[in-house]
């Protein structure tokens, strides 16, 4: 079989049946197009072509580009999961990347912004002439419950239980999970509700002023705007406020199971990265105002 076969079969395959969100499956493909490029370059174009030896030729050139060892994972994983799935269905007898390992590379910890930043947001919010109450519920969902940008979006005016205090969010590869919501983020959250007259369930929760349903773009030039005003953290994304909430709750005391709950990741050690920020927190604050420091 052809790579670029191969490739456009695979992609089908993570997005209807493995039901991979849309961001994925386009990084996904962005990734394999580049992968291709590389392929046909070298006369590389029937998939039992690839070899181990292949594969690391053509990391080392994504090495000698500049890349960032955390980039070049990304498009190894992508690569991993294509001859994974050929492997599965016969197309090759072995896999070239089974003992290929990722690129070491020290992870850099999260930005976080803090508490105090976020709440002057609401006061900035208020001040606006398009709408405050859609900024305000934006900002409380993405850090009062520690959305991703991908779920806020996909929310409907049916996810939402005020009585129970509740939301219902489809997280990665669509799986559902229920995340309480503290009566500060339901006080704004009723807010917004009493100025929108939602009334179908399958109702976007969160609309544009021209009555459509919110996208990421739309929402990180909200975050990007005002958090610029509160905060000189280098990146400011939507993503940040989902960092700062996971490392807030463990600032404060909070289980570390509990918070992978609430955040939907599937496995343990990828929370745990939050626990080194809170640790990295607590030794700026030692250095600032210790007076042995």
């Amino acid at each position: 079989m052809k790579i670029e076969k191969l490739i456009n079969s695979y992609l089908d395959y993570i997005e209807s049946i493995k039901r991979y969100s849309p961001q994925t499956v386009r990084a996904y493909r962005v990734d394999l197009n580049q992968f291709i490029e590389f392929c046909n370059s070298r006369n590389k174009v029937i998939v039992k072509d690839l070899t181990e030896r292949f594969i690391k030729k053509y990391l080392m050139l994504l090495s000698e580009t500049g890349l960032e060892k955390r980039s070049i994972s990304r498009k190894l994983a992508s690569v991993r999961g294509l001859l994974k799935y050929a492997f599965h269905n016969q197309l090759i007898i072995s896999n070239p990347v089974a003992y290929i390992k990722n690129p070491r590379s020290n992870k850099k910890l999260p930005e976080v912004t803090t508490t105090e930043s976020i709440l002057k947001i609401y006061d900035l919010a208020d001040e606006a002439e398009d709408e405050p109450e859609r900024i305000k519920i934006i900002f409380e969902l993405l850090y009062g419950c520690a959305l991703r940008v991908s779920e806020l979006c996909d929310l409907n005016f049916g996810d939402l239980d005020i009585k129970n205090q509740t939301l219902r969010v489809k997280g990665k590869g669509s799986k559902i999970r229920i995340v309480p919501v503290g009566q500060k983020s339901i006080e704004i959250i009723e807010e917004y509700l009493n100025i929108k007259n939602l009334q179908s369930s399958n109702e976007p929760l969160i609309k544009t002023k021209g009555g459509n349903r919110i996208y990421p773009r739309f929402v990180y030039r909200i975050i990007n705007k005002y958090l610029s005003k509160v905060t000189d953290i280098k990146k400011k994304s939507p993503h940040i406020l989902r960092h700062s909430a996971a490392t807030h709750m463990l600032d404060r005391g909070a289980d570390l199971s509990a918070v992978k709950e609430l955040l939907g990741h599937e496995n343990l050690s990828t929370t745990q990265i939050y626990t080194h920020v809170s640790v990295e927190r607590l030794k700026s604050t030692y250095k600032k105002s210790h007076p042995k420091s």
